[in-house]
């Protein structure tokens, strides 16, 4: 690619990584330590290119990007193998190195974070592969072994995302969820991996039944040893400490930072310290200054510096110390 491509693509003309619709920049907060985006598609990017993505994550002081894949709506459906969905990210990472190496000769570096011993992004890009409750019909033997082809990747750091969705969208029964939900905790606790979890309740359902009823799975099977992580938390301290209390990680979002979630924002301030991760879910649900966007990966960096604002203003600790702790708990779950 030629220079000015490549910093067209990457938003760089100006030295800033992101703008608004209107055209204004949107500064990147300056992280206080190593980020960690636990849960972003790179798979499911329209608007974005892949490997660019990972090129801005890495500038904005991502470290570690965990991406989410699916043995049923990756494979088949859009790669014919996991060896060449796996083989695609090899792609894009290779890809990212050349464009970072050219962003290096135009001045445009990722932060430097000393004292942390934290490996460029370009060798943590990990993966988790999991069945998303959507395709719960479709989990039968042929999609478990691809799930395990997919779990034996040396990227591979955990099983998810799978879960229970009872939102608007999803018509699969209950009883079909369930049974997926148990076979890939039992498939997580013989590989001995963490898991990583969707939830949704339905519309409307204050007794917040899909999390209840997750809660009850776990407790009968078992919370995976290596670990759990709650993904894309949006509910309030209730459910939260129903899952902090049986051990299990809790990922905030861009939803954190939108103007009415004052619930997320008040469960992001009492979460444990050691439960805190952060994420962003791209393509969905971007943060304020971007909300309306397709999300990736460096746009975590708003998410952490939301999570640290309120934090801190709430008396649960600095800034620095909210950092910390995302970067130590996301590779204290996330690595191998």
């Amino acid at each position: 690619m030629s220079d000015p491509i490549a910093l067209d693509d990457l938003t760089l003309a100006d030295g800033e990584l992101f703008h608004d619709r209107k055209g204004a920049p949107c500064p990147i907060p300056t992280p206080l330590a190593p980020l960690a985006d636990t849960h972003g598609h790179l798979t499911s990017l329209r608007e974005h290119d892949p490997a660019m993505a990972i090129v801005r994550a890495a500038l904005a002081g991502v470290r570690l990007l965990v991406v989410p894949v699916d043995p049923i709506d990756d494979v088949p459906r859009r790669w014919g193998s996991a060896g060449e969905l796996l083989g695609w990210i090899d792609e894009q990472v290779e890809l990212a190195g050349a464009c970072l190496e050219e962003c290096a000769e135009r001045g445009f570096e990722p932060p430097a974070f000393e004292g942390y011993g934290a490996p460029d992004l370009l060798d943590n890009v990990r993966i988790v592969a999991g069945a998303h409750p959507y395709g719960a019909e479709s989990f039968d033997d042929d999609a478990m072994a691809r799930l395990r082809e997919l779990l034996a990747s040396p990227r591979c750091v955990g099983v998810g995302e799978f879960g229970l969705d009872y939102g608007p969208y999803n018509k699969v029964p209950y009883q079909i969820q369930e049974e997926a939900f148990r076979r890939h905790l039992r498939l997580a606790n013989e590989l001995g991996l963490p898991v990583q979890l969707h939830i949704r309740d339905a519309v409307g359902d204050v007794r917040c039944g899909a999390h209840r009823d997750a809660a009850r799975i776990l407790a009968e099977e078992g919370v995976p040893e290596a670990g759990c992580d709650l993904h894309c938390f949006t509910s309030g301290i209730k459910v939260l400490e129903s899952f902090t209390r049986i051990d299990c990680h809790i990922a905030f979002g861009g939803a954190v930072t939108f103007q009415r979630s004052d619930d997320i924002r008040e469960a992001a301030t009492f979460c444990a310290e050691r439960y805190l991760l952060t994420e962003t879910d791209s393509p969905y649900m971007a943060p304020v200054p971007l909300r309306g966007e397709e999300c990736e990966p460096a746009m975590v960096a708003f998410t952490a510096a939301t999570v640290a604002d309120v934090r801190e203003k709430g008396g649960r600790g600095t800034r620095q110390a909210t950092y910390d702790a995302c970067w130590r708990n996301a590779c204290a779950l996330f690595s191998r």
